[in-house]
């Protein structure tokens, strides 16, 4: 990822509503979710949603697909991991303690169960 696409998706991500839609879509997994319920979730109007997927969409963050009279959208894991290894890459280069933390840490993608007994 260069810099221009990281600098696009960290916009994208610094309104709480895009924020949200993101967080929700990486919950959903690879069947997504459809544009009203997104919209029923994050408690806003269809238009006011549509131009937050336009956005995220935009900056390559989801994905949509139609299916029959809906339009299905997904995060784009490819995306997202892209986007922390650019942090990752940047900001560790000359500190291997932070990536080793970040490393060790069994609280990214581990269920709430397991994080809350941790």
């Amino acid at each position: 990822m260069d810099e221009r696409q990281a600098l696009s998706s960290f916009a994208a991500l610094s309104q709480e509503t895009r924020l949200a839609i993101v967080r929700a879509l990486v919950v959903a997994g690879p069947e997504g979710l459809a544009a009203g319920v997104i919209a029923e979730r994050m408690g806003v109007s269809a238009t006011n949603v549509s131009f937050h997927l336009k956005e995220l969409e935009r900056s390559g963050l989801i994905s949509q697909r139609r299916e029959s009279r809906s339009i299905i959208y997904s995060a784009s894991y490819e995306s997202l991991a892209d986007l922390v290894k650019f942090l990752m890459e940047d900001c560790c280069a000359g500190h291997p303690a932070i990536r080793e933390n970040v490393e060790k840490s069994d609280t990214c993608c581990s269920s709430a169960d397991e994080v809350a007994s941790a």
